[in-house]
């Protein structure tokens, strides 16, 4: 998912002034309301001397899943994505009931998920307001409305 690549600097900053062979991907803020997976009931532990456990997901895993399976650039997504995203779930999950060492893990896969504004910077997916919500700036005058007088 992410871009290969270094982040874009700020305007003025560039170097290089030619512009970029990537560009942003713009994404309509909203959330998205398409099909996706179900976050399963439960997850297997494994325990001492192989045995096994069944243990059901923590809610702060599901309020997670709420809001990551709702981002708007899910629309983006494949297949692929999905189960990167399922597997991520889990490791939310081992975090959310005390296991620390999957917080590192967690936030490399949040990144990669874009969960938050930086990590959206760096994939460069940009949300944008839909075209009707679009609204002309107040004050300014379209002289396209002037053309035929």
């Amino acid at each position: 998912m992410p871009i290969a690549g270094r982040k874009p600097k700020p305007e003025g900053q560039a170097r290089n002034r030619t512009k970029p062979t990537i560009d942003w991907t713009e994404v309509v803020d909203a959330p998205f309301a398409g099909k996706r997976p179900e976050l399963p009931k439960k997850r297997r532990v494994l325990l001492q001397f192989g045995e096994t456990k069944d243990i059901k997901l923590h809610d702060l895993t599901r309020e997670w899943w709420e809001t990551v399976s709702t981002m708007p650039h899910c629309t983006l997504w494949t297949e692929s994505d999905w189960r990167f995203a399922l597997s991520t779930a889990l490791v939310a999950d081992a975090f959310h009931y005390g296991h620390t060492p999957s917080a590192t893990e967690l936030a490399r896969r949040e990144k990669v998920l874009g969960t938050t504004v930086d990590a959206r910077r760096d994939l460069r997916i940009k949300y944008v307001a839909a075209p009707s919500e679009q609204v002309d700036p107040a004050g300014v005058t379209k002289l396209d409305d002037y053309r035929d007088l």
